[in-house]
């Protein structure tokens, strides 16, 4: 981490007699316009193809990348016109994976995902009232993003 800049995102600070304090103020804020409310479109290791209308969309980063994405596997690669920024995670950081509508977590170095858990079904005596209360429990964290559906 450089002198300049934030602890956790690495975010751009201005400095004394700085020069063209608007270049930095605005790289932080693009930075900040990608990580606020993160969502990823999906987890790549392609590189999409992209154009102006994709300004602002994320992935997360996979497998064995190459180009402008080699070395980069697990972080999270911001699409800012022109450019690519990457955001390094950290550990518990959360973010909403558009393609398969959950979210993954940060943890241990590598992106995690809630496995599916199945509705109860079966068994010799059937509690239809627990059954209901967990079925509940289950699809409101399927919706929420944190159980896979």
């Amino acid at each position: 981490m450089a002198a300049l800049e934030t602890g956790r995102h690495r975010l751009p600070l201005l400095a004394v007699s700085q020069a063209q304090k608007e270049i930095t103020h605005n790289e932080a804020l693009v930075m900040i316009d990608a990580l606020l409310h993160m969502a990823v479109e999906a987890a790549s290791s392609a590189i999409p193809a992209v154009t102006d209308n994709d300004i602002g969309k994320s992935w997360i980063i996979n497998g064995t990348p190459t180009g402008a994405w080699a070395s980069k596997a697990g972080q999270i690669a911001c699409w800012i016109g022109g450019s690519w920024r990457f955001v390094v995670p950290y550990e518990g950081m959360r973010v909403w994976n558009k393609s398969t509508r959950r979210q993954s977590h940060f943890i241990s170095g590598q992106w995690t995902t809630a496995p599916a858990i199945p509705n109860p079904v079966g068994g010799i005596a059937v509690d239809s009232e627990a059954r209901a209360a967990l079925s509940a429990i289950l699809q409101y964290l399927r919706l929420l993003g944190i159980l896979a559906t």
